[in-house]
């Protein structure tokens, strides 16, 4: 049986890509999950104020998350959501909105 590493929201279906351990996403209040660079770029996307550390072995993957995150739209696996407010766009969204 394949299981998903912890960095995966139970309601994402999507399966993990790569090794359940290339990250560490913390929030706010340094609570984290270390998971597979897919879903670590989907739960950062998702959180205000997230920070990403890539582990030893996997040098760089905190870059490729981070950049893969302000393309994502929060809760990217909502794919049914309206989204107009700003806090419901990716990062690029909103930057592409604002001339920036």
């Amino acid at each position: 049986m394949d299981r998903r590493c912890p960095a995966a929201h139970p309601d994402d279906p999507t399966p993990c890509v790569g090794p359940h351990d290339a990250v560490t996403v913390l929030d706010r209040s340094n609570a984290g999950a270390t998971g597979c660079e897919h879903h670590a770029a989907r739960l950062l996307a998702s959180l205000t104020g997230g920070r990403v550390f890539s582990n030893p072995e996997h040098y760089g993957a905190a870059t490729r998350v981070h950049k893969a995150a302000c393309d994502l739209r929060p809760f990217a696996w909502y794919e049914d959501a309206p989204r107009i407010e700003p806090s419901q766009l990716s990062h690029a969204e909103n930057r592409a909105r604002h001339g920036r």
